[in-house]
């Protein structure tokens, strides 16, 4: 993916009553699929590949061809079912409010970049307004109260909740070696365990890390350019959570317990 520009887009709170490299540290960029300012995180892999040390079970294949071809598929605007699900989203985050268009100005109530939000999911693609979908249709208490950031003491200058819901899909693929023929690290093969037991595994990944990554934004009294490094501990606490001994499903997880319904 190539580089757009080099701005930086923030929200600001109003009080009320390039590719990620296995090797790097962080990516710190400025793709605009990534807000801008957002970037992904690449935790530095400190494990060696461990993909001759174990075989995938048929049933682990089959899961792991599936949500490869989710991740492969691009938003496309001129598409109906694409355009239905980003109805669908709006409807789910501002069920009182009427979309005037899918390109509006309305969408930057919800943390778009511009107007037209299909131009922020060029590095996620589909498959993360299907994550935006299953957390809103889940847990929509929690979907909320992120969307909305209604919980902790917050920054003046917050963090834009759909391009960091964009950039966690694309950090989870990362994080999960999902594009590999198989995973070359312990969380993904770990992952897929979980995943063949449960075909809705990534996006419950999804909701468990996007309200991990707010409450380590709280913990750590973020601002807007401190995304990176919030991201970067979030991944870290995730990775050792997965790999907890006796965890026999995602809703094992310590920071389950942090969503609602």
């Amino acid at each position: 993916m190539d580089d757009r520009g080099s701005s930086f887009v923030a929200v600001r709170r109003i009080p009320q009553g390039e590719t990620c490299h296995p090797n790097s540290e962080v990516v710190a960029g400025s793709a605009a699929w990534l807000g801008r300012g957002l970037s992904c995180v690449c935790v530095q892999r400190r494990d060696s590949d461990v993909s001759n040390t174990f075989d995938l079970t048929l049933a682990q294949e089959e899961c792991l061809q599936r949500i490869q071809r989710r991740i492969d598929v691009p938003y496309d605007s001129s598409i109906i079912e694409h355009q239905d699900a980003l109805r669908a989203l709006w409807n789910a985050a501002f069920p009182e409010e009427e979309l005037h268009g899918l390109i509006s100005e309305q969408w930057k109530e919800m943390g778009w970049q511009g107007k037209d939000p299909s131009t922020d999911f060029r590095g996620g693609g589909f498959i993360s307004l299907e994550n935006f979908l299953f957390f809103a249709r889940n847990f929509p208490k929690s979907f909320q109260v992120l969307l909305r950031k209604q919980e902790g003491d917050r920054s003046v200058w917050e963090y834009p909740f759909a391009v960091a819901g964009v950039n966690i899909t694309y950090m989870l693929i990362q994080m999960l070696d999902l594009e590999a023929v198989k995973p070359r690290n312990l969380v993904g093969a770990t992952f897929l365990k979980f995943l063949a037991e449960n075909g809705s595994a990534f996006d419950l990944l999804y909701c468990i890390t996007f309200k991990l990554m707010d409450h380590q934004w709280l913990t750590m009294r973020a601002s807007y350019m401190d995304f990176n490094a919030v991201m970067k501990e979030t991944r870290r606490q995730l990775e050792k959570e997965l790999l907890i001994e006796d965890i026999a499903r995602l809703e094992d997880l310590p920071s389950y317990k942090l969503l609602s319904r």
